[in-house]
């Protein structure tokens, strides 16, 4: 019995060690060292652990050294700038720091009445999307709390209501398109027009000239008329060909009917 258990240990060996996670992969797994040591400091030091958690950043496994460089596995070089540390940037610096990912967008910024103002008093990335704490761009970021610390909302509030409207349309047909893309329909143009223009929407998130916006946006929303047109039509199509499959149906079903009296009349 003792040496029938000692075989099915040994057989079942190298399944086990399978199965249990390996130091190494435990230690990938591990957050970087700026996260780990940060984490156990006092507020001050931690603060920007505990808001990078509940950022776009974390949500998307961008952690310190996204941003910062470093070594995030050696806690001994994590701030070496032999190593790519880079610190935080001035304020004058931050755009280019942010565009090192944000290309199109500190473009943007930059041909902006606010990117104009960059080292004169101007907001920068993080005036609006926060440090650590990033959050997703989106039009929530344009509210009066926000853009009333520098000036009026009224001007921004015209520009939020406008890219409103351009937006759930946008999401409208976004959905439309997955739905038929889930049942096999071929949409590869229709995604590649949505995309085209959800990217000429985007530029204008930093955009702050009002007659601009709306003039842009009423484009938009011409070109976003032509992709639920071509929506409608094949709505058209999917409608009669489920008319065509019921009435196919509705056909045999009355053959087979005439078919079985047939027999039963005959036999």
């Amino acid at each position: 019995m003792t040496l029938c258990l000692q075989l099915c240990a040994l057989l079942l060996l190298p399944f086990i060690s399978f199965l249990m996670p390996t130091h190494a992969a435990a230690e990938d797994a591990a957050e970087p060292v700026c996260i780990q040591c940060h984490s156990k400091m006092p507020e001050k030091y931690s603060l920007p652990v505990k808001l990078w958690r509940g950022s776009i950043h974390a949500e998307n496994g961008i952690a310190c050294n996204g941003c910062h460089g470093g070594d995030p596995k050696d806690a001994a070089n994590a701030m070496n700038p032999a190593r790519g540390f880079l610190g935080a940037p001035k304020e004058s610096a931050i755009p280019a720091f942010c565009g090192r990912c944000h290309v199109g967008v500190m473009k943007d910024y930059l041909a902006s009445a606010h990117g104009r103002k960059l080292g004169v008093g101007g907001p920068t990335c993080v005036t609006c999307h926060g440090n650590h704490q990033v959050m997703k761009a989106s039009l929530e970021l344009i509210n009066e709390k926000s853009c009333s610390r520098c000036h009026s909302f009224e001007r921004a509030r015209v520009i939020r209501d406008t890219m409103q409207e351009t937006e759930k349309t946008i999401v409208a047909i976004d959905g439309r398109i997955g739905a038929y893309k889930m049942i096999g329909t071929d949409i590869e143009k229709l995604e590649k027009d949505l995309f085209a223009v959800r990217n000429r929407f985007h530029t204008l998130f930093h955009d702050v000239n009002v007659e601009l916006v709306k003039n842009e946006s009423a484009q938009i929303q011409a070109d976003l008329q032509k992709t639920q047109v071509a929506l409608a039509a094949l709505d058209t199509t999917q409608q009669n060909r489920k008319i065509a499959g019921a009435v196919a149906v509705a056909f045999l079903l009355l053959l087979a009917l005439v078919i079985h009296l047939f027999k039963k009349t005959f036999t």
